[in-house]
């Protein structure tokens, strides 16, 4: 995990809805409509905590037809275990000047 990578993680659980939206779905998969029922927030407003979620790697999202048709989009945590600590943070900047390294060396170019 680069620097970038861990604030992403950082900024998606930096939020007191986020984190209610990780623990509904800690048992399971809902379908947004039930996530927004669960959470008392609209749709849209969901959405877009579910996007930041799914861009840390936090959750997964795919759609599913229901029996009479509808498309529903089901969401579900995605496995992590992150911890945070100094070795953490040193490690995620070593792996920035890795990164950078193997970018201007000329097998990286």
């Amino acid at each position: 995990m680069d620097s970038e990578e861990l604030l992403a993680f950082l900024s998606a659980v930096g939020h007191a809805q986020r984190i209610r939206i990780i623990t509904e779905l800690a048992p399971g998969q809902l379908y947004v409509s039930q996530l927004a029922r669960r959470l008392g927030v609209s749709r849209p407003l969901l959405y877009m905590h579910l996007e930041r979620l799914e861009k840390a790697g936090l959750v997964v999202g795919r759609l599913e037809l229901s029996d009479d048709g509808k498309a529903l989009k089901y969401f579900e945590l995605a496995p992590f275990d992150v911890r945070l600590n100094v070795d953490t943070i040193l490690a995620a900047v070593r792996e920035d000047a890795s990164d950078e390294a193997a970018q201007h060396s000329p097998e990286g170019s």
